[in-house]
């Protein structure tokens, strides 16, 4: 795939194992490339306790709760309240990490409910639980206790393949640092997710999706040639490219200067307004925060209990 000069191909970055998972083609080097692209993630040990059934567990007290919006009234009730059945059902979640005296309780029993096609910010300090909230409801962490229900499967009853799966096909990820496969073209980063699904048209949606973020004359230049704003946008296109019902962004403008940022966030809720998609998007910054139907403050691994702002939606 790809017209690049052979000259111009980064030396593969790539060596063979035997405990390589046997593809072809494309496939076969994208698996293990995206595995060495996206950081590993420490998986916690799934506590049996769980509840399986989220009407049995929906949430903590009202009080505690100011993010709930059907049981909240500490702060206005999302504007889609009332559409059923919620994207995401977060119920009674904590999280450790770490070992012994290392170990850091990061999230305090959290439950929160987004609605199908409704954008929210998450804002809060650094070490303040966000991104790991995020990393919950991609899928990427597994909590020690309660339950993640996300567009009506509970991830307490996946095992590990299965919710890999269910994450290519309904989950997009933007993260900060891009996580580009260096060796490949930006069409070739953008169809890895649809190589893997065996989605037979793979090249021609992905040229598609690159297009349609600004990209179709950079089809076939790799990460390197491509500016930082460049590298987002291929890495928006490549989480849009399955068409998946829940979007995640963590802090997607945070290696970016303001110009470039700006653009990278308009694009963003852009895409969110034109598909419909649920968006949750992890920043530091407020006023990018109030672009989503709410914003949710974390502090100290706890959803804080201020009054959250409501925001204008794009």
């Amino acid at each position: 795939m790809g017209n690049a000069a052979d000259a111009e191909r980064p030396s593969p970055a790539l060596s063979e194992s035997p405990r390589t998972t046997i593809l072809t083609g494309l496939v076969a080097v994208a698996a293990e490339a995206w595995a060495k692209a996206v950081p590993p993630v420490t998986r916690a040990t799934t506590n049996t306790t769980m509840c399986m059934n989220i009407h049995h567990c929906l949430s903590t007290r009202a009080a505690e709760v100011p993010y709930d919006r059907a049981m909240d009234s500490l702060i206005e009730p999302s504007s889609l309240v009332g559409l059923e059945p919620d994207t995401i059902s977060i119920s009674n979640v904590d999280l450790s990490l770490g070992a012994g005296p290392a170990r850091v309780h990061i999230l305090k029993n959290i439950s929160l409910r987004v609605a199908s096609g409704e954008a929210i910010g998450l804002i809060g300090p650094s070490g303040s639980g966000k991104s790991t909230l995020l990393m919950v409801m991609a899928g990427l962490e597994r909590p020690d206790s309660g339950e993640v229900v996300v567009n009506g499967t509970a991830f307490n009853a996946l095992d590990e393949d299965a919710l890999a799966r269910f994450r290519g096909r309904q989950v997009g990820i933007v993260f900060q640092s891009f996580h580009l496969i260096p060796t490949m073209t930006a069409l070739e980063n953008v169809a890895v997710p649809l190589e893997l699904a065996g989605n037979p048209e793979a090249s021609q949606r992905a040229a598609r999706e690159l297009t349609s973020v600004g990209l179709g004359d950079r089809l076939h230049h790799y990460p390197t040639q491509l500016s930082g704003g460049e590298q987002q946008r291929v890495a928006l296109a490549r989480a849009l490219a399955p068409d998946p019902a829940i979007l995640v962004a963590d802090e997607p403008t945070g290696n970016l200067d303001e110009a470039t940022g700006k653009q990278i966030v308009d694009l963003l809720f852009t895409k969110h307004a034109e598909r419909g998609m649920t968006l949750v998007l992890v920043t530091h910054d407020t006023a990018l925060a109030q672009r989503c139907d709410r914003v949710v403050r974390l502090r100290s691994g706890r959803i804080d209990g201020r009054p959250a702002e409501r925001g204008i939606a794009s």
